[in-house]
């Protein structure tokens, strides 16, 4: 092969995107789900994916305490905790904003208040939440046993759950534990925006 053609072929591999979902810039229906490991909780322990080998299905939310549409959500999320929670079927919330109101403490207080049935972590560092190619507080990845991810999006049809028709993330818990592959896989997701740092803005000042 001429040595131009190769170069030319080996360039344009490496210029090619990686593969994403349709909604997701980061992820695709069937990818391993991103591990995270020894985030704090709310309850005052560390928490890891390795930690919830034993569970059939994982539903995992990047969620907060200021964004209304998250606010929306948490009721219909205990219940959906409440509803698997003998059926091998862990919750997970994790929180990546840094504002006062969704910063640790904060959450503790939500928690206690509205007895959250589920773990709700804090990643400081944001990057779990990248590694997901979560935009939204709410967004919403179910993740099979083999922990891939089945289905990611909108918690249901119904952003504030007042005209619910379908119910997204329970039907894709549904088909996971019937041997199933879930009808719906991905949705938009919709909410507030993750409050991701300007990272570029925090080193200008810290060379300042």
């Amino acid at each position: 092969m001429p040595r131009h053609l190769l170069c030319l072929l080996v360039t344009t591999a490496i210029a090619l995107p990686a593969v994403a979902g349709e909604y997701n810039p980061v992820l695709d229906i069937g990818d391993a789900a991103p591990a995270w490991k020894d985030l704090p909780g709310v309850d005052g322990k560390t928490h890891s994916l390795a930690d919830l080998k034993d569970q059939a299905v994982i539903v995992v939310s990047f969620t907060c305490n200021s964004c209304p549409y998250a606010v929306e959500a948490e009721d219909r999320t205990i219940a959906l905790a409440k509803k698997y929670a003998d059926k091998k079927v862990a919750v997970i919330a994790i929180n990546v904003n840094k504002v006062e109101e969704d910063l640790l403490p904060a959450m503790k207080e939500k928690a206690k208040a509205k007895a959250f049935p589920y773990a709700y972590l804090f990643d400081a560092s944001q990057q779990i939440a990248k590694d997901f190619g979560a935009s939204y507080t709410p967004e919403f990845f179910v993740l099979n046993q083999k922990r891939q991810i089945v289905y990611m999006g909108s918690f249901d049809d119904s952003p504030d759950g007042s005209d619910v028709k379908t119910t997204f993330v329970t039907n894709a818990i549904d088909a996971v534990l019937a041997g199933k592959t879930p009808k719906v896989q991905e949705t938009v997701a919709v909410g507030c925006r993750v409050r991701y740092e300007n990272t570029r803005r925090r080193r200008r000042k810290k060379s300042q």
